[in-house]
C-alpha cells in the first residue's frame, strides 16, 4: 500500500516522499492522518544521527539509522479495520502511535505517515468533545505527565523542573496540579512565559537557576525533574535538596567518556536521594494522560507555536534546528485536513 511520509534519509536531511506500507492484517487499523506532532528532542537526535532507537545512543561503528520515517504520534480518521479489531468505527477520529512501514532502517517504528497501518493496540479512542489536535502529541505529553507523577511530593513542597521544552512544560503542569510549588529553569524567555500559570520561572542558564532560587521564598527542594540531559545540572541543585528527596531523570544522555559511577552514587547517597528513570509509554499512562487533557488539567494547545503542511516538514525541521525564531510545539497538518 502506498503512503506519504516524512523521511529522514541522511543526517540532517528531511524529505517528503512516497513509501510502501505493508498490507493491513486482521489486527490492523488503517488511518488517514490529519495532524502529527513533532517531538523536537527525540526526533532531532535521530535526524542528527545521535541515536539508534529509543534511548539507545549511536556509537562509532554502528550503522547509521537511515532512512527512517520520523515521529511516533498523530491523530486521524479510520479508513478500514481488520477482522479482529473491535471497539472502533469507520470514520472515527482516533489517536495512534507507531505505524508499520517497509524499506526503512527499522520498519517497526514510524510516525509521520499516511495512510498509516497501525496495530490495534497502538490506537486509542479520543474522548467525546476533546479537540483531536489537543491529543496529537499524546505520547510526549505522557512523558511529561509521567515525570510529574513519579516522585513523592506533598502539597506546598518545592519541585524544580530543569528545561523549558515540552516535557518540562507538562511536568510542571502535572506537579502544579498535585499542589507543588514549581520552579521552572530554562533559557528561552518565550517558553518560560508559557509556564507562568503553573510555575515560578528562572532564566539563568549559567548556573541552572540556582542563583534565582536563592532570591525566592521557596522551601528546600523536594523534587528535581531533569529534562535536558545534564549531569552537572543535577550536581548544581544537590546542595539545595532535602534529605530523602527525589530526582526524576528524563534527559537523553549522549556518550561522553567514562563515568565513575561509584563516586557519583555516593555523592547522591549522602542525601538519600531516590531516582526515577523515565522512558517510553505504557497503556495505563496514555489513558490517564488522555483523561487529564480531556478534563483540562493538562494544557497542550497553548504550547503549539507553529503549524506546517506535512509536505513542508523540511521547513519545519529547518526552523527547529536553526531556532531562527522562537519555537516550541510544532504540528504537521496533513492533506486530509484540506480536502
Amino acid at each position: 500500500m502506498r503512503s506519504d511520509a516524512v523521511v529522514f534519509t541522511a543526517p540532517n536531511k528531511v524529505e517528503w516522499m512516497h513509501i510502501e506500507s505493508p498490507a493491513p492484517g486482521d489486527d490492523d487499523v488503517v488511518i488517514e492522518i490529519h495532524h502529527s506532532w513533532i517531538s523536537n528532542g527525540t526526533e532531532g537526535s535521530f535526524l542528527r544521527g545521535e541515536r539508534l532507537s529509543g534511548d539507545q545512543a549511536w556509537h562509532a561503528g554502528d550503522p547509521m539509522p537511515f532512512p527512517m520515517v520520523a515521529g511516533y504520534q498523530k491523530v486521524g480518521r479510520i479508513l478500514s479495520m481488520g477482522a479482529h479489531v473491535t471497539g472502533f468505527e469507520i470514520g472515527e477520529m482516533v489517536f495512534a502511535s507507531m505505524s508499520k512501514v517497509t524499506g526503512m532502517f527499522d520498519n517497526r517504528f514510524a510516525g509521520h505517515v499516511s495512510p498509516s497501518v497501525c496495530d490495534k493496540n497502538a490506537v486509542m479512542k479520543i474522548p467525546t468533545g476533546t479537540d483531536p489536535l489537543a491529543v496529537s502529541g499524546l505520547v510526549l505529553t505522557q512523558v511529561g505527565y509521567n515525570c510529574g507523577m513519579r516522585p513523592t511530593i506533598r502539597p506546598g513542597e518545592c519541585a524544580v523542573v530543569i528545561g523549558d521544552g515540552l516535557v518540562g512544560q507538562w511536568a510542571a503542569q502535572t506537579l502544579h496540579q498535585r499542589g507543588a510549588q514549581v520552579l521552572m529553569v530554562g533559557k528561552h524567555p518565550d517558553r518560560l512565559e508559557k509556564a507562568k500559570k503553573y510555575a515560578q520561572i528562572a532564566c539563568s542558564p549559567n548556573d541552572f537557576g540556582t542563583s534565582v532560587y536563592e532570591t525566592l521564598t521557596l522551601p528546600k527542594v523536594q523534587v528535581i525533574v531533569e529534562t535536558i540531559g545534564s549531569v552537572p545540572a543535577m550536581y548544581a541543585w544537590l546542595p539545595k535538596m532535602n534529605r530523602n528527596s527525589h530526582i526524576v531523570v528524563a534527559g537523553f544522555y549522549k556518550p561522553s567518556g567514562a563515568i565513575d559511577i561509584q563516586t557519583a552514587l555516593q555523592d547522591f547517597r549522602n542525601y538519600e536521594i531516590s531516582f526515577d528513570l523515565v522512558s517510553g509509554a505504557t497503556g495505563p499512562r496514555m489513558v490517564e494522560t488522555m483523561s487529564w487533557i480531556a478534563q483540562g488539567k493538562l494544557n497542550t494547545l497553548d504550547l503549539i507555536s507553529h503549524r506546517f503542511k506535512a509536505e513542508d516538514a523540511a521547513l519545519a525541521w529547518k526552523l527547529i534546528e536553526s531556532k531562527s525564531e522562537p519555537v516550541l510545539g510544532v504540528v504537521l497538518d496533513w492533506p486530509a485536513t484540506r480536502s
